[in-house]
């Protein structure tokens, strides 16, 4: 093909890493509500879970300045490794260099902290030294400035990576909703993670389809009585 990028996101092509979700780098990102980033990426994290996504999660001065990776996070991969470094760029660290090489896949999705920062060296040096195709996961990353972040974005784009954001590659993962296998897991990530859309799917299976509503334990809906 002359041109990859045309290839959609498939769980056989794909390969994620995530750099740097810890609590001090969030403390500095000012371009997205960092509640909202936090939800965006345990909802990536779910999706590539479900998927069985090759995933690398990197961290830097963990110790000494930055903290630990959102537990949230953790939770979704218990077992995994996290490849801790120094350098502010994760593709000098050749543990994640040998990590990305052994998932053997040439789109390598990224959410990290800083866009302006981490996440630009590591896409930049990945595409010219590694021959990667990067899909930058826009709003599961942030920036020091909303600046900051467009201005990284911008840079990325202009250097040839894809953006994209998180629920566009949790949809472009599932792509059939004929694809039983996974269906009932990606309903279960979109009704936690994805705002207005979950909202709507739980509606939609409570009163369309009357399904039992979502919930743990049985409520009684006592009628309205008017006001004497």
């Amino acid at each position: 093909m002359s041109n990859p990028k045309l290839e959609v996101l498939t769980p056989q092509n794909s390969q994620l890493i995530f750099i740097d979700h810890q609590p001090q780098m969030a403390f500095g990102v000012q371009s997205i509500d960092r509640q909202v980033l936090k939800n965006n990426t345990v909802g990536l994290a779910k999706a590539a879970k479900v998927f069985n996504i090759p995933t690398t999660i990197t961290t830097v001065e963990t110790e000494a300045f930055s903290g630990h990776t959102y537990p949230e996070l953790l939770d979704v991969f218990p077992e995994k490794d996290i490849l801790e470094r120094s350098s502010m760029n994760s593709w000098d660290d050749q543990k994640v260099r040998d990590a990305l090489k052994a998932n053997g896949k040439k789109k390598v999705i990224v959410a990290g902290l800083w866009t302006e920062v981490c996440n630009t060296t590591f896409a930049l040096c990945a595409m010219l030294e590694g021959d990667y195709e990067i899909y930058m996961v826009a709003d599961a990353s942030g920036g020091t400035s909303k600046e900051a972040h467009d201005q990284a974005m911008a840079r990325m784009i202009q250097a040839g990576v894809v953006p994209v954001t998180w629920q566009q590659v949790l949809l472009e993962w599932q792509r059939d909703w004929a694809h039983r296998e996974t269906y009932d897991a990606v309903m279960a990530i979109v009704r936690e993670h994805s705002g207005a859309y979950g909202m709507g799917v739980d509606y939609a299976y409570t009163m369309v389809h009357k399904a039992p509503e979502r919930t743990s334990s049985v409520h009684k809906i006592l009628p309205a009585v008017p006001a004497k």
